[in-house]
């Protein structure tokens, strides 16, 4: 399975990291082709996520949707599960280019501290609203490019890759499998195909970098060290210099 690193196209040779990364640089998007979204499957994910975590609060709906038309699902912390919990639906609208049918449609799943503002009004702050547009932006990605998004693929945030607020140091994001919810809820069976949940994983860029250079083993021992999961740590510790 290729490691896609970097989002430039153009480059028709052939590039990998020194840990056998395949990068991939894309430079040239896709004719957008607005989309209404589908309602089927927003719902069928809305109980999904009821069914597996809970009652979602609410639905952050996109105003404008090139591509596909990502809405990002809420749940509330609650005791059980002590964290807000965003689920996307729409990028998975689509198939994306990827090497087989059963591994070509895919969710994003990202959890924020209990405290974290979710209200409209917080959103003007990038600060608040980053991870929000992280969601968004990766779900649109392969559309837009004509690519494929999985597990182990990595994505910076701009070439060289810079902050996504001025007040973290995460710069990247890795797709990795959710670890703070039970096996079921990863695979979603609607219609014909099969959704799978990937989970976003913000990165700081010497984890990006340690990637590249010894591959995503190294990276994983790091997460392993540190015990990470797919709720975002504000100020964490780095996993590079863990593993």
């Amino acid at each position: 399975m290729g490691f896609l690193d970097r989002f430039r196209r153009g480059r028709s040779d052939d590039q990998y990291s020194a840990g056998g990364s395949r990068i991939y640089r894309h430079e040239e998007a896709a004719e957008p082709v607005l989309s209404g979204g589908d309602p089927d499957l927003i719902e069928a994910i809305d109980a999904h996520i009821e069914r597996h975590l809970g009652e979602p609060e609410g639905v952050f709906h996109q105003a404008l949707s090139p591509y596909v038309h990502v809405d990002i699902h809420v749940v509330m912390p609650t005791q059980e599960r002590p964290m807000i919990t965003l689920v996307t639906s729409g990028m998975s609208e689509r198939p994306m280019d990827a090497p087989s049918d059963d591994v070509s449609r895919a969710e994003l799943v990202m959890a924020l501290p209990p405290d974290w503002p979710i209200d409209h009004d917080a959103f003007d702050d990038e600060r608040v609203y980053w991870p929000f547009r992280l969601l968004q932006n990766l779900a649109v990605l392969p559309h837009s490019f004509n690519t494929w998004l999985w597990f182990g693929h990595t994505v910076p945030n701009g070439d060289p890759p810079e902050p996504y607020a001025e007040d973290t140091q995460f710069c990247c994001a890795l797709l990795f499998p959710v670890m703070t919810v039970d096996e079921p809820f990863t695979r979603l069976e609607h219609g014909d195909h099969t959704v799978t949940f990937l989970g976003v994983y913000p990165l700081y860029a010497d984890e990006m970098q340690l990637k590249l250079e010894q591959g995503t083993d190294a990276l994983v021992d790091g997460f392993e060290a540190l015990q990470l999961t797919e709720r975002l740590q504000p100020g964490r510790a780095s996993a590079a210099r863990a593993s």
